[in-house]
């Protein structure tokens, strides 16, 4: 921990004069954007999967008429589908996972007041008005909504709803796109309903991260959202 706090320090020193006190802001953007490299190749790796079970929809179609009235012999049917084509329903959540680590290396680090028994001085450092180690809470408290760090998390809100909004109306295009292959709605796959289900809004929930976490953490996550909403758009169509 305190390696990774020591280089988003350098990465910050770097980038001081061209971005002041939010020169870690900076530097947590620029660090995102790293990730998402280094998991791209999953990224597409994702859309070649899904773009594989978009090939599928029409003898998921035909299994759907064989076995329609035996919705048990239907699901397996679907697995072994999956199966023979080599095709895994849940490809597309790995990239997520693997991002894990590294939200959550930046919310410990933005958390404590000191690292490997210094004080931590990247708390100093700020977005805008913003400490990078607050909270939407802490903003309320400090000026209100409106105030100056309020009106940080305001933006970073807005962001995420436009992205939220734009990844849901690719969400029902895609579905849309499936159920058009086949004349009717997609049949789950075992174990992945309750997932199609809510997919469409599982940006929107980005809002809730946003709120709880530290700034920093939260600016990996909606920097992290924007990228993925670009990326899907660009290897998805």
């Amino acid at each position: 921990m305190s390696v990774f706090a020591h280089l988003v320090g350098q990465l910050a020193d770097l980038l001081q004069p061209l971005f002041g006190l939010s020169a870690a802001a900076a530097a947590i953007v620029l660090f995102t954007a790293l990730v998402r490299l280094l998991v791209h190749p999953l990224s597409r790796a994702a859309a070649r999967g899904q773009k594989a079970r978009t090939r599928l929809q029409p003898k998921i179609a035909e299994l759907r008429r064989r076995y329609g009235r035996s919705p048990e012999k239907l699901q397996r049917a679907l697995l072994e589908l999956h199966t023979r084509e080599k095709v895994s329903p849940l490809a597309g959540i790995l990239p997520s996972l693997l991002q894990l680590p590294a939200f959550f290396l930046l919310f410990y680090l933005f958390s404590n007041t000191t690292i490997g028994g210094r004080p931590n001085e990247l708390l100093g450092h700020e977005l805008f008005t913003a400490p990078l180690g607050g909270r939407w809470a802490d903003a309320l408290g400090d000026g209100g909504p409106l105030g100056g760090a309020g009106l940080v998390y305001v933006g970073l809100f807005a962001v995420v709803v436009a992205v939220a909004a734009f990844s849901y109306r690719l969400t029902k295009q895609s579905m849309a796109a499936n159920s058009a292959l086949t004349g009717a709605e997609p049949v789950a796959v075992p174990g992945t309903g309750a997932v199609v289900k809510v997919m469409p809004f599982l940006s929107f929930f980005t809002l809730v991260t946003v709120a709880v976490v530290p700034l920093a953490a939260a600016l990996y996550v909606v920097t992290s959202m924007a990228w993925g909403v670009v990326e899907r758009a660009v290897l998805y169509r």
